[in-house]
């Protein structure tokens, strides 16, 4: 695991891209998704043997160490949880700012994977 310096308190260090690095990481911070994860890499590599590509592969990498980098870290998954209660608001500005909010959080995950 990587000892990249981090923003505010980690649950765990943030892991090395590789399958199985991410898939012990998600073992720690959010067992119950493991099953999901094993899906979607299943269906990357599916789709990379078919497209004769790396790219979903790729994909799947980034997509689950996002997914760990929110998991890992309380300030992210504590703004990630509280933006989807409030997607589907009634108010629109609510949920607008919401959707803003999610998107903010996913951005600033996927820049911190990329360090």
């Amino acid at each position: 695991m990587s000892t990249q310096a981090d923003h505010g308190h980690a649950l765990i260090p943030r892991p090395e891209p590789t399958p199985d690095a991410l898939r012990a990481a998600l073992a720690v911070v959010a067992p119950g998704r493991l099953s999901e994860m094993q899906k979607t890499k299943d269906d990357a590599f599916a789709k990379a043997v078919a497209w004769q590509s790396l790219s979903p592969v790729q994909s799947w990498v980034l997509i689950w160490a996002r997914e760990i980098e929110i998991a890992r870290r309380p300030d992210l998954s504590t703004r990630i949880d509280h933006a989807q209660r409030h997607l589907e608001d009634e108010d629109p500005v609510v949920a607008r700012e919401a959707l803003r909010e999610l998107s903010t959080v996913l951005d600033e995950a996927m820049r911190a994977v990329r360090e």
